[in-house]
């Protein structure tokens, strides 16, 4: 996808699983906002839709927030013809070492 649409569903990513942390996980929401703990977000590629879904599962069994993104309606030729389309995975927050089994696949952008 062109850099300005995928710089989107990267901020779309980033922002679905803060709040999926909020709602489900609160202890690292509370230390990655509140405390001022913070962290690094890194954008990574995947080859394809199906590595997203490996990988989301893979955090839900691991108890790591996480959000799947689907662009819907949206035209943009010649990938994006409106039909839905996983186009991001928001992982977080955590630690790198939470999540290197997971990430390690994917490439970064």
């Amino acid at each position: 996808m062109p850099p300005g649409k995928l710089a989107a569903q990267a901020g779309h990513a980033y922002t679905d699983t803060l709040y999926e942390a909020h709602t489900a996980t609160p202890d690292r929401y509370h230390d990655y906002q509140i405390m001022g703990k913070g962290g690094s977000k890194v954008t990574l590629k995947s080859r394809n839709e199906n590595q997203l879904i490996i990988a989301y599962n893979a955090c839900l069994e691991a108890e790591i927030p996480c959000a799947i993104v689907v662009d819907r309606e949206h035209i943009l030729p010649p990938h994006f013809d409106g039909s839905p389309i996983i186009t991001a995975l928001g992982i977080g927050p955590c630690t790198k070492a939470e999540a290197q089994h997971i990430t390690k696949k994917f490439n970064c952008v």
